[in-house]
């Protein structure tokens, strides 16, 4: 099967200075990689915790209070890890792009954004009311969260082998 080439800008992101950077260091492309690592280990861990509390797990830990303390870390999180994978992506833009658990990656990710809207659009709105069991909207929101997440790391982890 023929691939097809990268668009240029992906060429032009790999060949500038930051991916001959990212490429020729020998401490900077494991470095980053190691903050990519624990940016999604610190946004994924903080998601799973409150994903399965609002499953129902842990019910003598209050929502609100555990949302307050784990939000802020998911975000950091999210930060960390798309600015260091990005970094990464710079060091071979025009191949990984055609990569499909590249691709599968960016697809599950988006689609997890897009719950997160929808969670904080809707069910969460109501969380003063839910008390100490999270809504139907809720517990549906965040069995999407764990499974969008996970599979988002998979198809990251499988990105070595394509």
């Amino acid at each position: 099967m023929e691939q097809h080439p990268a668009p240029p800008i992906f060429l032009a992101l790999q060949e500038s200075a930051l991916g001959h950077l990212m490429r020729s260091s020998p401490a900077l492309y494991p470095a980053v990689e190691i903050l990519h690592i624990l940016g999604f280990v610190v946004l994924v861990g903080s998601i799973l915790a409150l994903d399965v509390r609002l499953l129902g797990l842990g019910r003598a830990i209050p929502i609100q209070p555990m949302a307050q303390l784990l939000l802020p870390l998911s975000r950091f999180g999210f930060l960390l890890a798309i600015g260091m994978g990005f970094l990464l992506f710079s060091a071979d833009a025009a191949h990984v792009v055609r990569n499909p658990a590249f691709q599968a990656k960016l697809l599950l990710i988006a689609v997890a954004l897009v719950n997160v809207v929808i969670a904080h659009a809707g069910p969460w709105r109501q969380v003063a009311l839910w008390g100490g069991e999270a809504s139907g909207g809720a517990k549906i929101t965040a069995l999407l969260s764990l499974l969008l997440w996970l599979g988002a790391v998979c198809a990251g982890r499988l990105i070595a082998y394509f």
